[in-house]
């Protein structure tokens, strides 16, 4: 995959002093099927703006940027400032790795057996912080390239470093283990936690609801879990009757439609949907 040439990339929080500037925090996340981004007022703790935009059809990183670009100077996103900037990488180009058994020098080693790589490729990683984990990937380097140009510094992570953290702070179900899926355009990202460990993560693409279930089902049966018995909650793009949700129901007993606590004083039912999580959770 091409994802463009990396140069005057920072990876790093922006330190200010500018009044004007230190209570409003941006998270961007990009996929080849969609992006979203979100303003949040950190003095007031509240989202300024937030949007959500789906693609027809699969793009390749040019028409991205080209959209991302289109869709920052629609809502006057370009001629804000901000004190923190978050840009959230979304793809299946990805592995996780025990810090353990990780050496930095050996980065394209760990994503040859899991993705397709070129050699000019771009590889970064982040650190799952407090659980001892890291995920190495493949950023889209024309898009931190852009964001930078047009905002100076930043940090970037992937989508799902923000998914995992997210759900593993906050993670409240004892020893018992829980499955979650994040929903988005034809993705779904599955976590499993048991005791507050990390026992499995991984994203799949889907066209069709059966799609849907076969990824669901394949993991647990993979884990040696129980339908009758496992606690899958779902959330993202997906509500109680739809067909995804009904469909699961049939195979899963335990199954709710759930909105991540940190995150639920900034959701209303109208915006369930919509919202991005991962770019509330990038704050």
């Amino acid at each position: 995959m091409v994802t463009g040439h990396r140069y005057m990339i920072k990876k790093t929080e922006i330190n200010t002093t500018n009044s004007e500037l230190s209570y409003k925090k941006l998270s961007i996340q990009i996929s080849l099927n969609g992006l979203s981004f979100c303003v949040l007022d950190s003095v007031e703790n509240s989202i300024i703006a937030q949007e959500h935009i789906s693609f027809e059809e699969e793009v390749i990183p040019f028409q991205l940027q080209k959209n991302l670009k289109e869709a920052l100077e629609k809502f006057d996103i370009n001629k804000m400032s901000f004190s923190h900037i978050t840009v959230i990488h979304r793809n299946p180009l990805f592995t996780l790795v025990p810090k353990a058994l990780f050496n930095p020098d050996e980065l394209p080693n760990y994503l040859k057996f899991n993705a397709k790589i070129l050699a000019n490729d771009h590889i970064a990683y982040d650190e799952i912080k407090n659980y001892e984990i890291v995920n190495i990937y493949v950023p889209f380097a024309n898009i931190n390239n852009y964001i930078y140009e047009l905002f100076g510094e930043f940090e970037y992570k992937h989508s799902g470093t923000i998914l995992i953290e997210s759900l593993l702070n906050n993670f409240t179900g004892g020893k018992e283990t829980i499955c979650y899926a994040h929903i988005t355009e034809e993705q779904v990202d599955i976590t499993v936690i048991s005791n507050k460990k990390l026992l499995f993560f991984n994203s799949f693409t889907f066209s069709t609801k059966e799609d849907f279930i076969y990824y669901i089902l394949f993991t647990i049966e993979q884990l040696k879990l129980d339908t009758e018995t496992i606690k899958l909650r779902l959330f993202g793009a997906i509500e109680e009757g739809d067909e995804l949700y009904n469909l699961t129901y049939t195979y899963v007993r335990n199954v709710d439609v759930f909105i991540p606590s940190n995150l639920s004083e900034h959701i209303d039912s109208q915006h369930k949907k919509t919202i991005d999580f991962t770019t509330l959770s990038a704050f």
